[in-house]
């Protein structure tokens, strides 16, 4: 009677523990279950600061997207840069940095830097990838415009505070690696608790029986020990003698009682702890570590990384073409100057001063953003930046080197020089992903430096007998260089009233080196072409020609005058070992000044 009665309590034990062991399983799966995302909001009482800056780590803290909401008065603008770039255009200003998340994942960590207090507008910077523009409220998706690292920057107009209602909203952890295990489990317990109540034990089995014949209830010889004194032991040996004195294993109810009772209680605080456990996990993983400083993430940028992606390139030459195209069309400088600067702006100013008073003077070739041939950025991340482009469009009727130079973080790229390729030249490859660009001076790994071979270029327009002769080549169809020295044979031989002398002068600072795909290098720069003439004798006078005389103020002198032109050029130059020349790419010049003595 008694064993009925452990079996139907141990069997009711099982099934509930059981259900409560499926419950904990269902229950991670649906109403236990974490939620899905999780949100972050910025301190009300953070400092404020014209720009805020969000680490570019916030955004891989999750697998999954990020999106920050942004709620301000009036416009403001949201911008993703290179965290190095984010860092040189922040500079010394005030601002604040959002660089991580509390401990319970429900606020955000801001970080206050105390600088100037205001900035230039962000606003229309070449260094940002993607800007997005807002007024009162902004729902960000943070998504990486490209490979590699990517902090944003929040701002107005940089005179007034960033907007600080800020909250990111993160992807959440929500598995249960504990659910199925546990909806398994509890559906075993369920039907070992039935079995237990429908199987019945075979009849004999129990331990403890009498010596006497079959029927027999009592001992001979002794008195007859209580059921509970009878089951004390065999509960604590688990075997019973029989005549013979041998063992006969068996399983007597109160030890299975026993032992399910302590298995139900470890089952039961398994349960306990994994239904407490999944409200831990959930709230953990919303709890993502703190991320390092922007500084720290910019000391991390990979060095090699190009300084401008193609979408980047080809918006900011679009805005260089469309400046061009305004100054062209209107002969005004002044819509230049957004977009165009050292030689090429001095170059197109003065042909605008010539062409309003000569009309047969030749324009500048046009500047195209299409077709782009190809694109070549430096992956030297300091500045000044240098990078070029290679495209032919309407009016090009060769392919043109567009040269574009960042000065500084809060400066825009700027068209400084246009060459047109020389007819029937290659293009020597260059790596479109990125390329090492070179001092002027370096000469590693070539058989010379960018400061020699343009400086050669200079020597061999000087002179036809140069000892760059034969170390610097044009191709048969390009003849710059022949066609420069037979124009200074020209004017000396048929100008008798005067003495006239011509120098070539690479400009230093202008020259900027690329290396290419084969291990040598391409060298550009500008070279001031000087044209000296002086009469021989007094009264004796010299006659410039019209294009000249619109930036002299006349057309004879008879004290001598001076003729100022710019060149661009492009010189390749081999890797060292090879026996090859240097060879003249690209070329062209054009009027800059001109005046009497």
């Amino acid at each position: 009677m008694i064993g009925k009665i452990l079996r139907f309590k141990t069997a009711v034990a099982l099934v509930l523990l059981g259900l409560l062991t499926l419950l904990a399983g269902i229950g991670q799966k649906t109403f236990w279950a974490p939620a899905e995302t999780v949100t972050a909001t910025a301190p009300a009482d953070a400092a404020a600061a014209p720009l805020t800056v969000f680490d570019g780590k916030l955004r891989t803290l999750h697998d999954g997207p990020v999106t920050i909401n942004v709620k301000g008065e009036g416009s403001f603008m949201l911008a993703a840069g290179r965290p190095d770039d984010v860092e040189a255009w922040v500079g010394t200003t005030a601002h604040n940095t959002v660089s991580g998340v509390s401990e319970d994942g429900k606020a955000l960590q801001l970080t206050h830097a105390g600088g100037e207090a205001t900035a230039p507008s962000p606003a229309g910077s070449d260094l940002w990838v993607t800007t997005e523009n807002a007024s009162g409220e902004l729902k960000y998706n943070w998504t990486p415009p490209a490979d590699g690292d990517w902090d944003l920057l929040l701002a107005t107009d940089g005179t007034k505070p960033a907007p600080s209602s800020i909250t990111i909203t993160f992807p959440n952890d929500t598995s249960t690696p504990w659910a199925i295990p546990f909806m398994v489990l509890g559906g075993l317990l369920i039907l070992a608790g039935a079995a237990l109540l429908v199987l019945k034990p075979k009849s004999g089995a129990r331990a403890g029986t009498g010596n006497g014949g079959p029927g027999s209830g009592t001992a001979t010889g002794g008195s007859t020990p209580s059921p509970r004194a009878e089951a004390k032991p065999e509960a604590r040996t688990g075997t019973a003698r029989n005549e013979t004195g041998s063992e006969k294993l068996t399983a007597e109810p109160a030890t299975i009682a026993r032992r399910l009772r302590r298995s139900g209680v470890v089952v039961a605080v398994l349960t306990a702890t994994a239904v407490a456990g999944s409200g831990v996990a959930a709230h953990a993983s919303q709890t993502p570590a703190p991320s390092p400083s922007p500084s720290s993430a910019a000391a991390g940028q990979a060095p090699g990384s190009p300084v401008l992606v193609d979408a980047q390139f080809r918006r900011i030459l679009e805005q260089v073409a469309s400046a061009a195209d305004a100054g062209d069309a209107a002969k005004d400088a002044s819509k230049l100057e957004p977009r165009v600067a050292g030689p090429e702006l001095e170059v197109r100013t003065q042909n605008y001063k010539i062409r309003s008073q000569v009309g047969t003077y030749e324009a500048r070739m046009p500047v195209r953003a299409t077709k782009l041939l190809t694109t070549v950025v430096t992956d030297k991340r300091s500045w000044p930046r240098t990078v070029m482009a290679v495209t032919q469009g309407e009016g090009n009727v060769v392919p043109q080197l567009l040269t574009l130079t960042q000065v500084s973080p809060r400066e825009n790229y700027k068209l400084v020089l246009t060459t047109p390729l020389q007819p029937g030249t290659t293009f020597p490859g260059i790596a479109r992903g990125g390329t090492e660009t070179l001092a002027p001076s370096d000469k590693t790994g070539l058989l010379y430096s960018g400061e020699e071979a343009l400086g050669g270029l200079g020597d061999r327009l000087n002179s036809a007998d140069s000892a760059f002769k034969d170390k610097l080549a044009e191709g048969a169809s390009s003849p710059y260089i022949a066609d420069t020295l037979a124009y200074q044979a020209d004017v000396v031989s048929s100008g008798v009233n005067g003495t006239f002398s011509f120098t070539h002068k690479v400009v230093p600072e202008s020259i900027v080196v690329f290396r290419t795909a084969d291990g040598g290098a391409l060298a550009l720069g500008r070279l001031n072409f000087a044209f000296d003439g002086t009469p021989k004798a007094a009264g004796d006078k010299l006659t410039i020609g019209d294009d000249a005389a619109a930036l002299a103020g006349g057309k004879e002198t008879s004290t001598g005058m001076v003729l100022n032109f710019a060149e661009s050029a492009a010189v390749y130059i081999p890797p060292a070992g090879s026996q090859d020349p240097m060879k003249l790419v690209a070329a062209t010049r054009g009027l800059v000044g001109a005046s009497f003595k």
